[in-house]
């Protein structure tokens, strides 16, 4: 079985960016904008396993498209050695200063060493980045059950069942708290139907388990009840988890926009992933009231694959064409996602290359 990251089709081979050229045939409808005075800084946390060599991708096609950002890098990494309190800061202060940050997963271990908390949740809790924006959506060229899917995960990821709180009461007895706090959920579910208003969409759908969970999910579901209220526009529906994962594999077109807490929002990125092609084609997003962190829609660091060119990049190219909409980059970032778009469609691969040269 293929691993997620990696996608082969009829005429497709596992993607991986290593030489792009700028050239002349560009596919892009705006012109050129002025070079501006200044570049845009990013910090740049390239991750465990294959990140790095998808940083690389980005990066190449950054230069080959002569796009205005400069990257602030910092290696972190919980298993390389590469993990510290005062890396951690040096981090977070980039990521501050720069309101901007592009990032792969930096693998969590799962032996208990004193310390709950993962770097990557207490990067996220530092910068309070609430919010987990994943749009699931079909690229033509990939050969899926599914087709033209166009649909959007929004997690709250600050508490949930990650909230790092669990102990030992007594001898093979563990306790592990699961906080669901009003305010945070209210938060999340406004975020939701903001981002439905914006985007033109039509529905939100609350994912929970408040049959078993009556208090905590209880009031998740309640908080999303009381916030589309005051969203008569757009039709609020709920599910439950169980049943939504079913959903997602039988009809997904049901679905518009979906708001979970945290658990159950790092499952239906997963499940809707493999959807579309996997873990290596979908982009994803993080957001607080003050940041934005781009990293891939499904977290993995493909470990096994490092060194081996057979990571695909789709999902982190077009994390990063994101990236360029959100710092009004608009040219820039629809000539990046137009020829990601082109190569996949076209199946113009090979196992060590993306051949972006002729649509960059």
């Amino acid at each position: 079985p293929l691993h997620p990251f990696t996608q082969r089709g009829a005429r497709l081979q596992p993607l991986y960016a290593r030489s792009l050229s700028l050239t002349s045939s560009q596919n892009v409808s705006e012109t050129p904008p002025a070079r501006a005075d200044s570049t845009f800084k990013v910090t740049m946390v390239p991750g465990d396993g294959v990140g790095p060599e998808l940083m690389t991708a980005v990066k190449e096609v950054f230069k080959a498209a002569d796009v205005p950002v400069e990257f602030e890098e910092f290696h972190l990494s919980e298993v390389q050695n590469m993990a510290s309190e005062e890396k951690l800061e040096d981090v977070l202060s980039s990521m501050k200063n720069n309101r901007v940050a592009i990032k792969g997963k930096i693998h969590t271990p799962m032996e208990y060493k004193g310390e709950l908390a993962s770097y990557e949740m207490r990067l996220r809790r530092k910068l309070d980045l609430f919010a987990n924006v994943v749009h699931v959506n079909s690229l033509p060229g990939y050969s899926t059950r599914h087709n033209n899917l166009d649909l959007v995960i929004i997690r709250e990821q600050t508490e949930g069942e990650y909230s790092s709180l669990e102990h030992e009461s007594v001898s093979g007895v563990v306790a592990c708290l699961k906080i669901i706090t009003r305010e945070k959920s209210r938060r999340i579910a406004k975020f939701a139907f903001d981002y439905a208003t914006k985007k033109g969409r039509s529905k939100v759908t609350a994912v929970h388990k408040a049959n078993i969970m009556k208090l905590g999910d209880g009031l998740f579901l309640q908080s999303c009840a009381e916030v589309a209220e005051l969203y008569p526009k757009i039709k609020y529906e709920s599910i439950i988890i169980d049943n939504c994962c079913m959903q997602l594999v039988q009809n997904p077109y049901q679905f518009d926009v979906l708001v979970m807490p945290n658990l159950y929002g790092n499952i239906i990125d997963n499940l809707a992933a493999g959807l579309v092609g996997g873990a290596g084609v979908v982009p994803g997003e993080s957001y607080s009231a003050e940041y934005a962190v781009f990293e891939t829609g499904a977290r993995h660091p493909f470990a096994q694959a490092v060194g081996r060119n057979i990571a695909n990049p789709t999902a982190m190219l077009l994390t990063a064409s994101n990236m360029l909409r959100h710092l009004n980059l608009e040219y820039h970032s629809n000539m990046v996602s137009e020829a990601v778009k082109k190569v996949v469609k076209q199946g113009k691969v090979r196992d060590d290359c993306v051949c972006l040269c002729d649509h960059v």
